[in-house]
């Protein structure tokens, strides 16, 4: 069988229907473009054909994109020459979408048949690059359709074409944020933008580009017609050349020369711009074998796409029935509460938002409101679907109404009494299988679930906030939390939309565990006199979208002296972080909080805008005459995380590696271009990192003492996705 199927129809209109066997959204495969260019040459070669119309046979979408193997299959297919293995690969797709541009046409532009395509709903990635080689794109008026070229979103461009093509069509400017940034469009908006010919309800859809085809159309592409300029200049061109002098500087700017597709997309089109179309599609695809060869670009595709698939999927389900959630009830209306009640809401679950005062309650209920009415301004929503978010939550303070929830979800006060009592409560007015999660970062679930007579049925689910923003939800496993538990909680994750991680209790869980120590290096540095300028921009060159100190005044100096206090008491003559607490604890006494009291490591004006570095750092902290090197500051900077990746691992607080990287770069931005901390630690090989370990010790003390599993590892040559495939067979 075959994902391509061609209906010849009696008035000379040839069809071609996409529809990827045993999938819901058509994805392209090897074998799928050698069917598609037999189609094509069978269309082209038949007398009787006027016409072609590409369409999906999948409802609400045209395609998803590439089946990411491909990449892989390519280069085994070359041996020992992988980058030839590519390169001819991606000519041999560039030669078939050629011969779908030009239709048959001979070197004179004379002749050829329209072929146009038909988007039913979203086109992305390849699902776009082929519609763009036709001669007119006709898509369905579906609000929910997403049309664009994310490529660059998972460490890769657009490099079957749609680099080349989309800059041709549109100019170097206009196509930039389609192609360094993903934006993506639904169809009205990808019409306006010139993405897209025309836009027509769904049922019209075949019927308009008929119509279309029988009508004799022009199919010269503009870049073949004689003459041809670009849109907004070439680079030669006065005004191309700023064009190219301003992209140069903002994706410098934006991506710190830490993300290798952006500048290489930027090579791409800028060379390909000075000369011939076939010769531009040779450059694009000569430097997307650069960044496909590039391990970065293999690692964010493993954990950007197939392995946040995968998690998204229920890789790390416990086999157990069905747990999706019907009614939960949200404890406590604060901003979590608040937040983790719209996304229910907009779920589709019917929410009871409990707090200890009703104008609490109801404030925390408007918050759903306010969002939607932003959402209705951008066109997101409409009043009908607030309404009927609105409609499903029931904002009170009776503990009554949480009767029928198969799931509570606690989010009150960050104090052990106050998560006890309110944990009781509700045990007196829900069902015996009701599941109940307590939303924190900090504190144990297994001393948590002390307070429920069901500790099996008692579980931690850490969001992040703001909550609808946010992609990651942690859960985290107590002692005796049981499977159906975990399954209820993944399953609620999924129907939230979000991207979940399973680990087991400790300190900190995951997340913060590894975050804490990235924040307690850079005060470690201003305490040692390391600029606090150059502290910040080391982490930003890593990819990391803010560096540590930044970081703490987002999330609050006395936060941050908060945990420190409770770490302190915990552990006692144990507590490793004494040289952090003189800075954290210093800044609290200063009164200089954080953003939220305009006054932290930075200064800050009126409305909250930083405006650089607070003098009275360099006061206390003067800053060494000899500045540390930048990959110094760097290495120490992602040391102190990884290792702490490692531990839980180690200890067994992550059971697989797939959630450790996905979880760090969705969580806290851990530098995406690597793939996460394992992915980066096998990008420089563990036998170096296990010395580098060594060395930062010497220097900077035990913290960054190499963990037994990576000096293990570092001996026999391993790399974590070698020695954990097992787990990670997915991401193969």
């Amino acid at each position: 069988m075959t994902d391509f199927t061609m209906e010849k129809h009696a008035d000379g209109v040839a069809i071609i229907t996409w529809d990827t066997i045993g999938k819901s959204m058509n994805v392209m495969n090897q074998q799928g473009f050698v069917d598609l260019e037999a189609l094509i040459d069978d269309a082209l070669g038949d007398d009787a054909v006027k016409g072609v119309i590409l369409t999906s046979g999948k409802d609400g979408s045209f395609a998803g994109g590439m089946d990411l193997n491909i990449i892989a299959k390519m280069k085994e297919s070359a041996g020992d020459m992988p980058a030839q293995g590519l390169m001819d690969g991606l000519m041999a797709t560039h030669r078939m979408l050629r011969k779908i541009e030009r239709g048959g046409m001979d070197d004179k532009n004379k002749g050829g048949k329209p072929i146009a395509c038909c988007l039913p709903g979203t086109a992305l990635g390849i699902g776009f690059e082929i519609p763009l080689a036709c001669h007119r794109i006709f898509a369905a008026d579906n609000p929910k359709a997403k049309i664009g070229l994310p490529e660059i979103m998972v460490g890769i461009f657009p490099g079957m074409g749609g680099t080349t093509r989309l800059v041709r069509m549109m100019g170097a400017m206009a196509a930039s944020p389609f192609l360094l940034e993903g934006k993506l469009s639904d169809p009205k908006k990808a019409k306006s933008a010139g993405l897209v010919h025309e836009v027509v309800p769904v049922d019209e859809l075949i019927d308009a580009a008929r119509a279309w085809v029988l009508s004799g159309p022009s199919i010269v592409k503009p870049w073949d017609e004689k003459g041809y300029k670009m849109p907004g200049g070439a680079p030669y061109h006065p005004a191309g050349f700023m064009t190219f002098v301003g992209a140069s500087a903002m994706v410098n700017g934006k991506t710190q020369g830490a993300f290798p597709a952006a500048k290489a997309l930027l090579s791409a089109v800028y060379e390909g711009a000075l000369v011939p179309f076939d010769t531009a599609l040779k450059i694009e695809a000569r430097w997307f074998t650069n960044v496909l060869m590039n391990p970065s670009s293999a690692a964010m595709i493993r954990s950007l796409f197939i392995n946040k698939e995968a998690l998204e999927k229920g890789a790390n389900r416990p086999d157990v029935p069905d747990q999706r959630v019907k009614k939960v009830g949200v404890m406590g209306a604060g901003m979590m509460g608040a937040g983790i009640t719209l996304v229910s809401a907009m779920a589709g679950m019917d929410v009871v938002l409990i707090d200890q005062k009703q104008e609490a309650a109801d404030r925390g209920k408007s918050y759903t409101a306010d969002y939607m009415d932003k959402g209705i301004k951008r066109g997101k929503a409409t009043p009908d679907t607030k309404e009927a978010a609105l409609a499903r939550i029931t904002a009170t303070t009776d503990y009554s109404a949480l009767q029928g929830c198969d799931l509570i979800i606690e989010a009150v006060f960050e104090d052990p009494k106050v998560k006890a009592d309110v944990t009781k409560e509700v045990l007196k007015h829900v069902g015996k299988d009701c599941i109940f999660a307590t939303n924190t970062s900090t504190l144990p679930i297994s001393d948590l679930a002390k307070a429920s007579d069901k500790p099996e049925q008692f579980i931690g689910i850490h969001f992040f906030s703001p909550v609808e923003k946010m992609m990651l939800v942690e859960i985290i496993k107590g002692q005796k939390t049981g499977p159906v538990a975990v399954a209820k909680a993944l399953d609620y994750v999924r129907q939230i939309r979000k991207t979940p991680i399973v680990v087991n209790d400790a300190r900190f869980f995951y997340c913060n565990r590894c975050i804490i120590p990235y924040i307690n290096e850079g005060m470690r540095m201003v305490a040692e006199g390391v600029a606090p300028a150059l502290i910040d921009n080391a982490a930003r060159q890593l990819g990391f979208p803010v560096g540590p100190l930044q970081l703490v005044d987002e999330t609050s100096i006395d936060l941050g002296a908060k945990i420190a206090r409770a770490t302190k008491a915990a552990m006692g003559d144990d507590y490793p972080d004494a040289a952090v607490d003189e800075v954290i604890f210093w800044m609290e006494g200063e009164g200089r909080l954080g953003r939220k009291s305009k006054a932290g490591f930075y200064d800050y004006d009126d409305k909250g805008k930083r405006q650089g570095y607070w003098n009275g750092l360099a006061d206390k902290y003067p800053r060494t005459e000899t500045q540390p090197d930048l990959y110094e500051v760097q290495h120490r900077l992602m040391f102190a995380q990884v290792l702490e990746a490692v531990r839980a691992l180690e200890e067994g607080v992550l059971e697989d590696i797939r959630e450790g990287d996905v979880g760090a770069i969705l969580a806290w931005g851990f530098a995406p271009w690597s793939g996460g901390p394992f992915s980066w630690l096998d990008i420089i090989g563990t036998p170096y990192a296990a010395e580098r370990c060594d060395q930062l010790a010497e220097a900077f003390g035990p913290r960054f003492a190499t963990p037994d599993l990576l000096r293990e590892m570092g001996d026999k040559g391993q790399s974590f996705y070698t020695r954990f495939a097992i787990q990670a067979d997915d991401a193969a």
